[in-house]
């Protein structure tokens, strides 16, 4: 991480390019994503909307924000989610069950293949009102594939918008394949929605509940192209996200001993059924993935935000009125000061959480624009760690297949990801 290196060497505060400043410190960070913050949302996020239809996410604009994640932040709360709780769960078992079968077929399994089924599975059902069906089929679906290509190609498409326009009249092959994926994800995107509005036609009484059902009615003031834009936008920040996420816990777990007995230990105290309110409050598994949200963030790279005209004052200096400003929180969770040894991971590090450490956690953003997901991914977090470890105690990580500690090596582009697009286990 270039910019990481530039924090240790230079200090909390360094510019990153002529007119941007990234800073490393808690309270700056507490003034950038409050809650009623002035900093608003840079240009930069507009490049992530897709046909220039703006979403909760990509807008920049605050009236907007306020009005559209009010509309869709009650069905994915804490209280609305436990509703739904048994798709989500049916789907972890169903990824454990695939793990465990793996494993006793072939006596190592990719953790994060089947990860990434599962989260996709379980966001595509929540969006779409079906799963793609990629735990029981056991492999990537087109959908999948074209989300991928597209994730890829993120960074360059933010850097050159101007590429997206010239794809359609280019004849160039890698251009013309990226269209085409892009023109796939949408028609896929088109079908789920009408599909899923003809059920609610067919039993407006009682649809099958989505995060999305109460947006199909007038009263909303969403429009079909809004509802298929968000629900992009829900498959690209609920998939690999969760899965990569997972990926580490496991991993991490796994290669340590003393972490893993202790946790299978605390995980065995839970009777059968297990579910998310029985695992809510061990002190230990959460403890756990506190640490793995800080070491392995899913979405590491700066957060840019406006300078407001009157501009402001960081660690002493003065940032002029225009400028972008960015948190990573790749770096805020490596702060010495705050986490001591940043680079090894220690559950026991939240035994005793300060409110220096609270502040310097950015795992879900801040403020008003903190993920609208937050609570369905450490629902997912939860019930897949505790399944996992239970059906498994003695999970350990695999050098077969030329697995080796650098294929878990961070790959940061849009997403972070392991390098090794993969991670073997054994048992």
């Amino acid at each position: 991480m270039y910019v990481h290196q530039l924090h240790e060497k230079y200090g909390p505060v360094v510019r990153i390019s002529p007119d941007q400043v990234d800073i490393c410190d808690t309270s700056a960070v507490k003034e950038i994503h409050k809650t009623n913050s002035r900093f608003a949302k840079t240009a930069f996020y507009r490049k992530l909307s897709v046909g220039n239809v703006p979403t909760t996410f990509s807008t920049t604009d605050r009236h907007f924000h306020t009005h559209r994640r009010r509309l869709l932040a009650a069905p994915i709360s804490d209280s609305s989610l436990a509703r739904l709780e048994p798709l989500i769960a049916n789907r972890v078992r169903m990824a454990v069950n695939k793990i465990t079968m793996d494993l006793m077929a072939h006596g190592t399994t990719d953790v994060f293949k089947w990860w990434l089924f599962m989260a996709t599975d379980v966001i595509g059902e929540l969006t779409f009102g079906d799963s793609f069906r990629m735990l029981e089929i056991g492999k990537k679906n087109q959908y999948s594939l074209d989300m991928e290509r597209l994730i890829s190609l993120q960074p360059y498409r933010m850097k050159y918008p101007f590429l997206v326009k010239i794809a359609r009249y280019v004849p160039l092959p890698a251009i013309k394949d990226t269209a085409r994926a892009e023109g796939r994800l949408q028609t896929y995107a088109m079908q789920s929605v009408d599909r899923y509005k003809k059920l609610i036609s067919q039993n407006p009484s009682n649809p099958k509940q989505t995060l999305f059902t109460k947006l199909f009615d007038e009263k909303s003031g969403m429009s079909y192209s809004d509802i298929i834009q968000e629900a992009r936008g829900y498959i690209v920040a609920g998939s690999d996200t969760t899965a990569v996420t997972l990926t580490y816990l496991t991993y991490s777990v796994c290669r340590d001993n003393r972490v893993r007995e202790k946790l299978v230990a605390e995980l065995a105290t839970i009777p059968e059924p297990v579910t998310d309110k029985s695992l809510r409050d061990l002190p230990y598994l959460n403890q756990v993935i506190n640490e793995t949200l800080r070491l392995y963030t899913a979405v590491p790279f700066g957060l840019p935000r406006l300078v407001p005209p009157e501009g402001a004052r960081f660690n002493g200096y003065h940032v002029p009125g225009g400028t972008t400003v960015s948190t990573q929180a790749y770096s805020l969770h490596r702060d010495h000061a705050i986490f001591p040894d940043p680079d090894n991971f220690n559950p026991e590090r939240w035994e005793n959480t300060t409110k220096e450490m609270k502040d310097a956690s950015l795992p879900f953003g801040g403020g008003s624009r903190i993920c609208l997901g937050i609570h369905l991914a450490r629902m997912e977090l939860r019930l897949a760690t505790a399944l996992f470890f239970r059906a498994l105690p003695n999970a350990r990580p695999s050098k077969k297949e030329g697995m080796t500690a650098n294929d878990m090596e961070m790959q940061s582009f849009f997403l972070m990801a392991p390098q090794g697009h993969r991670c073997i286990i054994e048992t």
